[in-house]
């Protein structure tokens, strides 16, 4: 009599290590937060704020910071809008000469016309908006890079800034505007100081702020925001799946035609006349400032908050290098070592975030 054999039951393999595939393992905590553009810059500021604090005594001071500040956030305001730009795939060489259109046309209008100051505001704001839509209209309508693009408005924006200048006042300068109407309560908006325990703060801080805090609202939470880093990694592709490539491409440009005017309005506002060959070199702060923050020149990728940061470099190396007593003639070619290291540095933490 044959016995029928029992199936052999086998126990359950015993679990092993979550993750093991490279593929689907979840990065730790310190390699997702490298892979955030803003990181390498955020160290690479607290380094350069320390250097100075320590070198130069002065900075330790309220007023001196509040100044550092300041002149950080003249460069920040602008270096948003670019840095959205950047994102999005483009990149604008106008963006120094049309601060300074701006508050030509707004100074301009005001005094010449007899008007209102705030009638020169607003009609600066709209040249600065036309500004902007010329440059991404002519962008998406020809298919030139953004570079030849805005390299032609740079350079129509520079004789035009100081020949018009000159065949209304007569002079490269306009014309004082504090004693016309308005000038009290538009400085007030765009050039102010108010007191915080003894120390003078610029509005500029303030303004730049909000703005860093809007800025980076758009690019995380609203659909807006996925557009721009859609157009900036592929236009093709964000076109196929529906993207409105045109309006994002030419509203970003016209955001930093916004930012020109706010920039300029503060400039005009601040010493009452404006000087018409200025602006030249000031884009490549911006964008260099943008890219420091993070921003890769190639599109699709960065953060508002990064750009904040580099902004704050910039502020702090031009007014540490003041403050420490040094030959500020060093200053450019310390910005551009500073650039260099950055990206070098950006490059190096983008590459260890995304290493398996």
């Amino acid at each position: 009599m044959t016995q029928q054999a029992e199936p052999a039951v086998t126990s359950p393999p015993a679990p092993g290590p979550k993750g093991t595939d490279g593929r689907t393992a979840e990065r730790p905590p310190a390699l997702r937060l490298l892979a955030r553009p803003e990181v390498g810059v955020f160290l690479g500021a607290v380094a350069v704020l320390v250097f100075f604090l320590v070198t130069a005594p002065p900075v330790r001071d309220g007023s001196s910071m509040a100044n550092i500040l300041y002149q950080s956030s003249t460069i920040g305001i602008m270096a948003l809008p670019v840095a959205l730009l950047m994102i999005g795939g483009e990149f604008d060489l106008s963006a120094g000469v049309a601060v300074i259109a701006s508050a030509l046309t707004a100074s301009m209008i005001s005094y010449q016309l007899t008007m209102n100051v705030w009638v020169g505001v607003i009609v600066a704001l709209a040249v600065s908006l036309a500004i902007g839509f010329f440059n991404g209209w002519m962008l998406v309508r020809t298919g030139l890079p953004s570079f030849l693009v805005t390299l032609g408005t740079f350079l129509i924006l520079q004789g035009a800034n100081l020949a018009i200048t000159k065949l209304i006042t007569g002079n490269v300068a306009t014309d004082d505007i504090s004693t016309m109407d308005g000038f009290d309560q538009a400085k007030a908006l765009f050039a102010s100081s108010f007191d915080v325990g003894g120390v003078q703060v610029k509005i500029t801080i303030v303004w730049w702020l909000v703005f860093a805090a809007l800025a980076t609202w758009v690019l995380l939470r609203t659909k807006y925001g996925n557009w721009i880093f859609a157009v900036g990694g592929s236009k093709e592709s964000a076109r196929a799946v529906g993207v409105p490539v045109t309006f994002t491409k030419i509203s970003l440009f016209m955001l930093v035609g916004f930012g020109a005017w706010f920039v300029g309005m503060h400039q005009l506002f601040s010493f009452n006349t404006v000087q018409s060959g200025e602006g030249v070199g000031q884009e490549l702060i911006y964008i260099a400032a943008a890219v420091i923050g993070g921003c890769l020149l190639t599109g699709g990728y960065g953060s508002a908050i990064g750009p904040v940061f580099g902004a704050f470099m910039f502020g702090m190396v031009q007014q540490g290098i003041v403050y420490a007593g040094w030959n500020p003639d060093w200053f450019k070619a310390f910005l551009g070592v500073m650039l260099l290291g950055a990206t070098l540095i950006n490059l190096w933490v983008r590459r260890t975030a995304t290493r398996r």
